[in-house]
């Protein structure tokens, strides 16, 4: 345990017991009263209308561009077979994708703007961004690329708040009720994409303009709540403390846990924060972006919460939706709004599930058997389409139908129940404080880049290849199973600290649920280690203090330069002496 004298740590888990009253959060009360306080309510409902914002442009655009005005106004083509108005390929992937190159510049730049300004302002800042967005659209007349233009703006807007919202709640939540709390976003991104399904079923058989600008203009209803809200919302308490509002943030915590500021919960979230700015501030406070990628195992944690953002929107939830018209009207259901509301409804109604899910089974059971369940249900699904359909009758092979609707809804169920919202609290979870706003940007951004190549090119590669675009999908399904396997360590029930610990300690993801800290021993955490500047070297507490001359630049070796490996498992990760 050599590894473990030479860190600043943070506190110990909830199972191990030591005498200091400060580092027994296993005296919290952690039952359903406490889980459903109202505050931790009104948290979760208020925050992540983030998602439902989100969850409702999607859900109308979809539905704005089968309507008679919208299509009169727009269209740039019509069908050889009946001479209805349409839209190309080009133009209808315009209008959709521009929505995600904007969510894509927006969460990069949300996080810079947000460790300047704090999580509170950034969120009601963003929320403005979108109603912008939302009048450059609604008071358009025959100028499609303004519609396209506003999309692109309320994705700023939007991309900034999927951001946030998580990074907010991560910060602020109770640690018994994170992974919940956080998946909320998802929750609220199907239900904004069911509420709009059924506003659009409501409205679309209008043959005026009001068809879809009632819509667009109930949209402005959401950001108004959240915005509001969040005006009688805390700032995130790591955000006060670390800008010397220290009071603020111990009120701030004990508001969260229920508790009175004295609480040794309180005390010790407050001491962990004091230690990681101490730190930070003896090693250098100023460190630079790219630290994300040459911090000790940050390059790591970067690239897998990239990797895990982009193989959710890799799922292929979206591809459901896409061919769900077809399918049903194999049925006798024509109508794709009638579509669209079954299938949002099954997305939104098994997202409650994996609330529960995230917090009984952990991340990684309930990620890696969501891989593989959506996996089957892809393969199946894509077999069934390419062999056994009749594409050109579909009503005439309604067997077939039906069994694609049983494994489309059992491929949604599987995906709201665990690659949906797990996803959000893992990315919230694997990076210290001092990079996370950075990191999740960043992870956030690939999500967006993803969404936006899906839903640029799908109407492209279905028109080529059909139904058997569904096996690229079931392969990356299979690969993001793999990936949660191999690299990703179970966070359910510990502190941020300690997942940080595991990744700096180099913890096989493999056996990490079982991974628990010494008994008695400091925990070394990112956040608590002495940086030098560019992340490369690494101090210890005492040494970040001294005087200049016997400071030392680099990386420092140990007494026993096996004792790291043999501790951590993480070779050429080097401590002072």
């Amino acid at each position: 345990m050599g590894i473990l004298s030479r860190f600043k740590g943070g506190s110990p888990s909830p199972a191990s017991s030591t005498t200091d009253p400060e580092k027994r959060p296993q005296m919290l009360k952690t039952g359903m009263k406490e889980r459903f306080r109202p505050r931790i309510l009104i948290m979760g409902a208020l925050v992540s209308m983030g998602g439902f914002i989100f969850g409702y442009d999607t859900g109308q655009i979809s539905g704005f561009l089968e309507m008679p005005d919208f299509l009169r106004k727009f269209a740039d083509s019509t069908d050889p077979d009946t001479g209805a108005l349409a839209f190309t390929n080009g133009r209808s992937g315009t209008i959709v994708a521009l929505l995600s190159i904007g969510t894509l510049l927006g969460a990069i730049i949300a996080a810079p703007i947000a460790d300047k300004w704090g999580r509170k302002p950034s969120i009601i800042f963003w929320n403005i961004i979108f109603c912008v967005g939302v009048i450059v659209q609604i008071t358009t007349t025959t100028k499609w690329y303004q519609i396209a233009i506003g999309r692109w703006v309320a994705g700023l807007g939007v991309g900034a708040l999927s951001v946030l919202t998580p990074m907010y709640q991560s910060e602020t939540a109770p640690r018994y009720i994170r992974g919940a709390l956080v998946s909320c976003y998802q929750l609220f991104i199907t239900l904004g994409i069911f509420v709009a399904y059924c506003i659009n079923f409501g409205t679309e058989a209008g043959q005026t303009s009001r068809a879809w600008k009632l819509p667009m203009g109930i949209g402005f209803i959401w950001p108004a709540i959240m915005a509001g809200g969040m005006l009688f919302m805390r700032e995130s308490p790591r955000w006060e403390y670390r800008h010397g509002k220290i009071d603020s943030a111990r009120k701030t915590i004990a508001l969260s846990y229920g508790v009175p500021e004295d609480h040794p919960e309180v005390s010790r979230e407050v001491r962990e924060i004091h230690d990681k700015l101490e730190a930070e501030n003896a090693g250098g406070a100023k460190h630079p972006w790219y630290e994300i990628f040459t911090g000790p195992r940050m390059l790591y944690r970067t690239m897998l919460g990239i990797s895990l953002q982009a193989l959710q929107q890799l799922t292929g939830a979206n591809f459901y939706f896409y061919y769900g018209t077809t399918i049903f009207q194999s049925v006798g259901l024509p109508n794709a709004y009638v579509t669209s509301i079954i299938l949002g409804g099954v997305n939104f109604g098994t997202t409650f599930p994996g609330l529960y899910i995230v917090e009984k089974y952990g991340r990684r059971p309930s990620l890696i058997c969501g891989g593989l369940w959506m996996f089957m249900c892809f393969m199946v699904f894509s077999s069934l389409g390419h062999f056994a359909l009749d594409r050109d009758a579909p009503e005439t092979t309604q067997g077939v139908g039906y069994a694609m609707i049983v494994f489309a809804c059992l491929f949604i169920a599987g995906f709201a129940m665990t690659w949906g919202p797990i996803i959000w609290a893992v990315v919230g979870e694997i990076y210290p404080s001092r990079y996370r706003a950075k990191c999740m940007g960043l992870a956030t951004a690939s999500n967006w880049t993803f969404n936006f190549l899906i839903s640029f090119f799908t109407p492209y590669i279905t028109g080529a290849i059909d139904y058997r675009y569904g096996y690229i999908f079931a392969a990356c399904c299979f690969t993001g199973a793999v990936v949660v396997y191999l690299f990703v360590c179970e966070s359910h029930g510990r502190t941020l600290e300690e997942i940080d610990t595991m990744y700096i300690l180099g913890v096989n993801p493999i056996g990490s649920s079982k991974w628990q800290p010494p008994e008695g021993d400091a925990l070394p955490n990112l956040d608590d280690t002495y940086l030098t500047p560019g992340a490369r070297g690494i101090r210890k507490g005492h040494e970040a203090r001294a005087p200049d001359e016997e400071r030392r630049e680099g990386a420092m070796v140990p007494n026993d330069p096996n004792e790291v490996a043999e501790a951590s498992g993480a070779r050429g990760q080097s401590v002072g002496r």
